[in-house]
């Protein structure tokens, strides 16, 4: 009988690659509760400054409020648990709140800050990146987002407990919100608060997760219908993970290998490493793997050590064919590669590594010996800027102040609990599955990076399609890929693209006036 505790060490490998961008180091711990100068704990408070701007979107001028705040979550007897903060732009002169949708909006982790959906992504400001996404060196600099959703919706960023200026209010156990389910009631209860205390209950509401994010959500769409009576007309997964099993790699789990190798192709593409198909177009090279993934390697997978030398011969070789690796490493790996193996091994010969979080960025280990990577260099490349500009932005453009250390990445999955997921995978579909039966309205658009090796794009088709929704339903899922990888709107063209899909999908998914 396993121990609660292997559940843990299970998610861990995963956890580190979704606690994406500014780790803390080994030896840095983080303080649950604030103190002001006397050492005295600083109980919660609501606060909040708002600003006024504009942003020009496709030719049109938006004037909007900008908010910058926390709110006090309390408990049924007004007995303050936490204070979460957030940003939230709204925009002006728009007679009735219900003619406006509005997205909540947050990263994944868990231990995730909203700073990278925030100025990457959806946000009117946004970290200058090259056309590839390469930043500038630090300090970095921050321009106007012009893909910014804000013509089509309101923006809530919210940063979950311990994240951020987000804390839990002294003397409570800052692990109670440090849970699958935790987590998303906390959430969830800032969504009400917010929703009742800006008079949004009349909007269409989304709700936009990244990576961890998406797990979040999928938990989130059932719980605010069923605790809080508030049915969502659209959820943005965005490089998502709904059930784990699909991308936890561990001894006796083969589906993983399978969600993986699309990715690996797509990597091996990219960096010119597959030989005759090199000249083949991307995505009808994929079409190939994605066949082959789910019927021949799926197959001999399950076999085992019944599979016979021949098959696991002709098995290898297309392994190889399509990840650009030899067929003597391929085989040395059992037919099963790992993805922290394959980063160090695509381009060894060259004494480069690729990426985890997007596989088109490459850097340098002290050496090519070892099967795994020093660090992230996608992580590392991409990370430049988004803290250091937010806490200018808050302050100099929000007229937020406070003396708080904002934690964009905290270590929370070291004290993360997994519910009634102990023993067994997380696995959130079914709560998809069951917030879509009984919200027929509700509608789901994925996004995945070709080139993300954090959450593999193959998982998202292979999820959606092992949901059990009713074939009347499932045309409320749509998938939207990208030539980029985990933060897929890094990349100007794929950006241009998502803020499309996005917009696109909440003016269908928001009901006519």
């Amino acid at each position: 009988m396993l121990r609660t505790g292997m559940m843990n060490l299970l998610a861990a490998t995963l956890l580190l690659a979704l606690v994406v961008l500014c780790p803390l180091s080994a030896e840095e711990t983080v303080k649950e509760h604030d103190a002001d100068a006397t050492g005295a704990p600083i109980e919660p408070e609501e606060s909040s400054a708002i600003t006024h701007h504009s942003i020009v979107l496709d030719g049109e001028r938006i004037d909007f409020k900008a908010t910058a705040g926390t709110l006090v979550l309390a408990n049924e007897e007004g007995e303050p648990q936490a204070s979460v903060f957030y940003v939230a732009y709204e925009r002006e002169g728009v007679p009735s709140p219900a003619q406006r949708p509005v997205t909540f909006s947050f990263n994944g982790g868990p231990g995730s800050a909203a700073v990278w959906v925030h100025l990457g992504a959806f946000g009117p400001k946004k970290v200058f990146a090259d056309p590839e996404g390469m930043p500038k060196p630090p300090p970095g600099q921050l321009v106007t987002n012009s893909y910014s959703i804000l013509d089509v919706t309101d923006l809530v960023f919210i940063d979950p407990v311990g994240t951020g200026y987000s804390r839990p209010a002294p003397g409570i156990d800052p692990t109670k919100f440090y849970s699958l389910r935790g987590d998303i009631e906390s959430v969830g209860d800032f969504i009400r608060l917010w929703t009742t205390r800006n008079e949004r209950w009349a909007s269409p509401k989304f709700i936009a997760g990244e990576s961890y994010g998406t797990t979040r959500s999928a938990g989130l769409a059932l719980h605010l219908q069923q605790r809080h009576g508030m049915y969502l007309n659209g959820l943005v997964m965005i490089s998502s993970i709904l059930n784990w099993q699909n991308q936890e790699i561990h001894p006796g789990n083969d589906t993983a290998f399978i969600t993986h190798l699309p990715t690996y192709a797509a990597t091996a593409w990219f960096h010119q490493r597959l030989g005759d198909d090199q000249s083949r177009d991307l995505r009808s090279f994929l079409d190939e793997v994605e066949a082959f993934a789910i019927g021949d390697y799926a197959a001999a997978l399950i076999q085992g050590d019944w599979l016979s030398e021949s098959e696991r011969q002709s098995i290898g070789e297309r392994l190889a064919r399509y990840t650009g690796l030899s067929s003597e490493y391929v085989e040395s790996t059992n037919l099963r590669i790992a993805n922290w193996r394959f980063v160090k091994e695509l381009l060894r010969a060259d004494g480069k590594t690729v990426g985890r979080l997007d596989t088109r960025f490459t850097g340098f280990d002290r050496d090519s010996a070892g099967e795994r990577f020093e660090y992230d260099p996608a992580s590392e490349a991409v990370g430049v800027g988004y803290v250091t500009l937010l806490n200018d932005y808050l302050r100099r453009d929000l007229g937020y102040e406070t003396d708080l250390e904002f934690r964009a990445s905290a270590r929370l999955w070291r004290d993360w609990t997994w519910d009634e997921n102990t023993n067994r995978y997380v696995n959130v579909s079914e709560d998809l599955r069951q917030a879509v039966t009984r919200n027929p309205a509700l509608k789901v658009l994925f996004t995945s990076g070709y080139y993300d090796l954090a959450t593999p794009y193959f998982d998202t088709p292979f999820s959606v399609a092992h949901l059990g929704l009713p074939e009347q339903l499932r045309e409320n899922i749509s998938i939207a890929y990208y030539a980029a990888g985990h933060m897929m709107y890094i990349r100007e063209a794929d950006h241009a693209k998502f803020k499309q899909d996005v917009a696109e999908f909440i003016r269908a998914a928001t009901p006519p006036q």
